[in-house]
């Protein structure tokens, strides 16, 4: 069965999104949609669904009902192969940077290009490739570190350098500035803004970061309970009078 077609501004939409583990229901009829060139929000308290979500739409765990379509292609009906292409149009920080220990940042970076480079009819130099993804994030010069020797700052870095080496037009933050101190998680928000205007990507947002949403949202998805409580941007939700909301925001 084709996907329903989405409308030119959106890239990436869920529908009715159920998840439970056994009896805990955590994710109830979530929806979202995110449009071309949309910074999208998503805040809840830890164990509100935030982290299911995410790994749903990448495919890391399988939905009990409902839809993903991205760029109108519903996931939960692709082969293996055709979801492994589609994935390549999505870069993922994770919440932890999750680099390879017994990697090089060069080596690190270049592990999404080993699989797909030939697939996709890439051309450039591998070593092209790593170079402009590294100086995308400032960190050309930390080419041959191990992981061991980089600040947390550092790893966040690298590993949006390795997200970004396929030059993908979705991307998705789990917790972009958790761990990190004022000034670094201040470096890696102006970062992603960064990089939102010069790969002209869609961003999907996971965070507890009040600084961070404020600074890089256009909308926010307030998540409690399992579904949508609340939408609107930075401004709407923090001045709003409900109880709930203003947990988040004072």
């Amino acid at each position: 069965m084709e996907a329903e077609k989405t409308t030119d501004r959106t890239v990436l939409e869920i529908k009715g999104l159920n998840k439970s583990f056994g009896n805990n229901h955590v994710l109830k009829g979530f929806y979202l949609k995110l449009n071309k060139g949309e910074n999208l929000v998503i805040m809840g308290k830890s164990g509100s669904g935030k982290s299911v979500m995410i790994k749903c739409l990448v495919g890391l765990l399988a939905l009990d009902s409902g839809a993903i379509i991205i760029k109108d292609k519903n996931i939960t009906t692709l082969s293996q192969e055709a979801l492994d292409i589609l994935r390549t149009e999505i870069g993922f920080l994770f919440q932890g940077s999750a680099l390879y220990d017994s990697m090089t940042v060069r080596e690190n970076i270049e592990f999404p290009l080993r699989k797909h480079k030939k697939k996709l009819g890439i051309i450039e130099s591998t070593e092209t490739l790593v170079l402009e993804a590294l100086e995308s994030v400032g960190l050309a010069d930390a080419i041959d570190l191990m992981p061991s020797e980089l600040s947390g700052g550092m790893k966040r870095r690298v590993a949006l350098a390795r997200a970004l080496i396929l030059k993908p037009k979705i991307m998705l933050y789990d917790e972009p500035t958790t761990g990190l101190d004022p000034i670094t998680a201040k470096e890696i928000i102006q970062l992603m803004r960064n990089i939102q205007k010069k790969y002209k990507t869609s961003s999907l947002i996971i965070t507890h970061d009040v600084d961070c949403a404020r600074v890089i949202s256009n909308r926010i998805i307030l998540l409690i309970d399992g579904t949508n409580y609340i939408e609107g941007t930075f401004d709407e939700l923090s001045n709003s009078e409900d109880p709930k909301v203003k947990a988040f925001f004072k």
